[in-house]
Parts: C-alpha cells; sequence; structure tokens
C-alpha cells in the first residue's frame, strides 16, 4: 500500500511539473509568437485586441516601409561582419586567456587574476575610452566595432573553470612525456576538447554584437559603417518626430504604422540570432552545467 501511494504522489509530482514547465514555455514563447503576428497584422486588430493567436488579415506595410530605407541592407552586411569578425577575434583572445589563467605553474597567476578581475568593478569611463580608441586610430573605421571590447572577462574566467574542470592534469603530463609543448598540447589537445565552451563563448559574444549600437551611436560618424541596430533605432526615432508633429487622422495613421515598424524591426534584427541558437543550444546547455557541476 505505501509503495502504491509513493508512486501514485510521484505521478501527480510529474504531472505537476510538467505542467509549470508547459506554462513556463508558454511565458516565454507566447510573447515572441506575438511579436512575429503583429508584424504581419493590421494595426487596428492589434490594438483592438483581436490578434492572439494568429494575424486576422496580413498587412505588410510595416516591412515595405522598413526596407524602403536603402542603407538597411547595407548596414545588415555591416551588422553581420561585426559578429563574424568580432566573435572570431573574441575567442582568438579569450579562449587563450582562459587555458592559461587555468595553468596553476603560470608565473604570477594570482597578479594577473586581479589585473582582469579589476575592470569588472572599476571602469576608466566613456571620455578616457572616447579618448583611447581615438589616440590608437580607431575611430570611425570597421575595427572600431571589433577590437577595443573583445576582451571579456568574465568570458575569460567561465573559459578557466572549463579548463581547470574538464582537462585532466594527467593528459598534459602525458602530451610531455611525447615530447609535446605548451602551444602544441593547446592546439591539438585543449581546443579540440573544448568545443562546448567555445560555443558558449562565441554564442555570448555573437549576441552582444548582434545588438550593440551604442559603441557605434559612440565612435562611427560614417554612414557607411553603421550597424543595422543603429539605422532601426534612427527610423523609429525619426517616425516618433513625425508622430509628434501630426495631428488627426494622419496622426492615428502614423502611430499605426509606427507600431507595424517596430515589431517588423524586433523581427528583422532577432531572427538570425533565433535561427543560430538551436544548433547551438546543446553546446550551449553542456558548458554551463560542466562548468557549474565540476567547479
Amino acid at each position: 500500500m505505501k509503495r502504491k501511494k509513493r508512486m501514485t504522489q510521484d505521478r501527480v509530482v510529474n504531472v505537476l511539473f510538467h505542467l509549470i514547465a508547459v506554462v513556463m514555455i508558454l511565458l516565454v514563447v507566447y510573447p515572441l509568437w506575438f511579436v512575429i503576428i503583429a508584424s504581419f497584422s493590421n494595426p487596428a486588430d492589434v490594438a483592438s485586441g483581436k490578434v492572439w493567436l494568429w494575424p486576422n488579415s496580413i498587412d505588410i506595410r510595416g516591412y515595405e516601409k522598413l526596407f524602403e530605407q536603402k542603407q538597411i541592407w547595407r548596414s545588415y552586411g555591416n551588422t553581420i561582419l561585426y559578429t563574424l569578425v568580432g566573435t572570431l577575434v573574441a575567442l582568438f583572445v579569450n579562449i587563450p586567456a582562459g587555458y592559461a589563467m587555468s595553468r596553476k605553474d603560470m608565473p604570477y597567476r594570482k597578479c594577473i587574476n586581479v589585473f582582469y578581475i579589476i575592470p569588472m568593478f572599476v571602469s576608466g569611463g566613456l571620455i578616457p575610452t572616447y579618448l583611447v580608441v581615438k589616440g590608437f586610430g580607431l575611430l570611425d573605421t570597421f575595427w572600431v566595432m571589433v577590437i577595443p571590447f573583445a576582451v571579456s572577462t568574465y568570458n575569460i574566467i567561465v573559459a578557466r573553470t572549463f579548463f581547470e574542470s574538464s582537462l585532466p592534469e594527467s593528459l598534459w603530463e602525458a602530451a610531455q612525456i611525447d615530447g609535446c609543448g605548451t602551444l602544441r598540447y593547446f592546439i591539438q589537445f585543449a581546443v579540440p576538447l573544448s568545443k562546448a565552451v567555445i560555443a558558449v563563448v562565441g554564442l555570448w559574444t555573437a549576441v552582444g554584437l548582434w545588438n550593440s549600437w551604442f559603441n557605434a551611436l559612440i565612435y562611427l560618424q560614417n554612414e557607411n559603417l553603421i550597424p543595422l541596430q543603429l539605422l532601426l533605432r534612427r527610423i523609429l526615432i525619426a517616425n516618433e518626430s513625425l508622430l509628434g508633429a501630426a495631428t488627426g487622422t494622419m496622426a492615428q495613421e502614423l502611430r499605426q504604422l509606427s507600431d507595424m515598424m517596430k515589431y517588423g524591426s524586433i523581427v528583422v534584427s532577432t531572427l538570425p540570432i533565433m535561427a543560430l541558437y538551436p544548433f547551438l543550444q546543446k553546446y550551449f546547455n553542456q558548458g554551463v552545467m560542466i562548468g557549474a557541476v565540476k567547479g
């Protein structure tokens, strides 16, 4: 009887947990789905609450107005280049740094740890950073979006934790016996065994670069170099300015068009990252769990 009662309780708990999981999934997925269907819906239907699961009528004026901007494709290309090149540079910098910090025999390891950690809490500020960027001749160039902010202390710590917990010291000792040096060991052994943390750091960096607009606002003046996010921001601000100057029926039409362009800009700016994430999700989860459980 006790065993049967326990099995019944376990089933009830499992059902409860599944229900909670379904509710949490809906809370996360539905807002994303609503933004997508709202971008294709008549804004009057959205404002009146008629749009729930699918559009009542298809209206793509928001996308048409958005893609009428001549610069949007160039900005899209810029963002893709910034993301690809910036992610590669960040991996090239942060992964080796994390591996070096994981080596217990590295000289002055504690001092270098402090050197990396201090900038996490104390920043030089916007004006000194601007002067440094200008002093290196990176201002208003492609590389200003890639090089100055490639080093991430947090990513280095994640990589260090992964290497410390996942690469056994016996592997390094065996490699030394076979005449393997530090650089060769890192390239031939450490990197192939670190796909999880590379995917994690790469994903975090790519998302940050894709969504970045503030650095472009501060350091870029050349219109041919601005990223997608900054261009979308300018378009939405311009629409709000026109809306403030309009009255009557024109104001209502502009409000509806502005809302459609907002939803459309969200879809346009997030769709590539959303499409990429499922392919990296298993590495992302694996890397986070290894660092959390074994660290």
